[in-house]
């Protein structure tokens, strides 16, 4: 396994100069000195290789998010955040292949890119409310959030005209604004007080 960790790591650092149109898998061999063989033997085609390129992507993505348990529930999302943008701004080939789905319309890549967006809504969720499993209203008051913020962490990435804690002031303000939304429909959902929080 040692070996397929290895052609992962080589493989996103290839996708994140080149697009997955320009690069054969002759050039992947050759760029990652190993037979072609080999990269077939792991990952059986190069459109494999490339989703377990971005499955690794994205259990990193999710691990950054979810990092900080042992704080407050404030602190806690003020970390989500941070570590949400820590990884666009260093990983943007593979973050803008995550939020915008991939080649074309990648149904694979799509199921990916939601199941992080899940992840990302359970760790917000943990932290505000103690608890990921929450009803319907606050669901998708966080997921319509989550959803802004791939858009703006992509604009962001690609113009970096704010610093990053800038960015994540304003991320977690209107996380506020919509966890005050929630809290309006669905009084079982109050919004957390702010508090002082760790920047980590």
């Amino acid at each position: 396994m040692a070996r397929r960790a290895e052609l992962i790591a080589i493989g996103r650092k290839l996708f994140a100069d080149t697009s997955y149109d320009a690069l054969s898998m002759d050039d992947i061999a050759r760029q990652a000195h190993v037979a072609k063989g080999l990269i077939y033997y792991y990952f059986q085609s190069k459109r494999g290789y490339y989703l377990a390129i971005i499955q690794d992507s994205v259990a990193d993505l999710v691990t950054y998010a979810a990092s900080g348990l042992e704080l407050e529930p404030v602190g806690r999302v003020h970390r989500t955040i941070d570590s949400y943008l820590r990884y666009a701004e260093h990983n943007q080939a593979a973050y803008r292949t995550i939020v915008s789905g991939g080649v074309g319309f990648d149904a694979e890549v799509h199921a990916i890119r939601d199941g992080v967006r899940e992840a990302i809504v359970a760790t917000i969720a943990e932290g505000a409310y103690g608890r990921s499993d929450i009803a319907q209203v606050p669901r998708m008051g966080l997921l319509a959030w989550v959803c802004s913020v791939e858009g703006a962490a992509l604009d962001w990435i690609d113009r970096p005209r704010l610093s990053r804690e800038t960015m994540r002031e304003l991320l977690v303000k209107t996380l506020g604004g919509s966890m005050r939304a929630i809290e309006e429909m669905d009084p079982a959902y109050p919004a957390p007080a702010p508090a002082r929080r760790d920047d980590g």
